[in-house]
């Protein structure tokens, strides 16, 4: 009782022809990376976002233009090449930032800012409270 295999082999042109459509595939994919890598360096800073001088003390507390402020819960800092930094990593350092505040009034998003960009005049506006006491 010989029973034939009902599963052709599939043929050399087929083998190969899945074979360059999966190198083609990871190929467009790894070159999609490669330019969301390049895309996420770049550094936007807000023309709404402050200027000031920024102490980390104890976190999240921090002196801000010689006043004591606060870091929101969900603040993000930014260092001189845009990655996110740890406030507990700052603790103890002056810099002149650039920052945006929530609508309770704490710090939301802060930007290290490097010499260039200290070089660059920026519109100041007053803070828009949404509140009062």
């Amino acid at each position: 009782m010989f029973t034939k295999n009902r599963c052709m082999p599939r043929s050399i042109k087929t083998r190969f022809a899945i074979f360059n459509i999966a190198a083609c595939a990871g190929i467009l994919c790894a070159s999609a990376i490669f330019s969301l890598n390049s895309l996420a360096q770049t550094r936007t800073i807000p023309a709404a976002a402050w200027r000031g001088e920024l102490n980390v003390t104890v976190p999240p507390q921090v002196v801000l233009d010689g006043k004591t402020d606060q870091l929101s819960p969900g603040a993000r800092i930014h260092d001189t090449n845009n990655m996110l930094l740890l406030s507990g990593s700052l603790a103890g350092q002056t810099m002149w930032v650039c920052y945006t505040r929530e609508l309770g009034g704490a710090l939301s998003e802060v930007w290290i800012l490097t010499e260039a960009e200290m070089a660059q005049d920026r519109p100041g506006t007053k803070p828009k409270r949404f509140f009062f006491f």
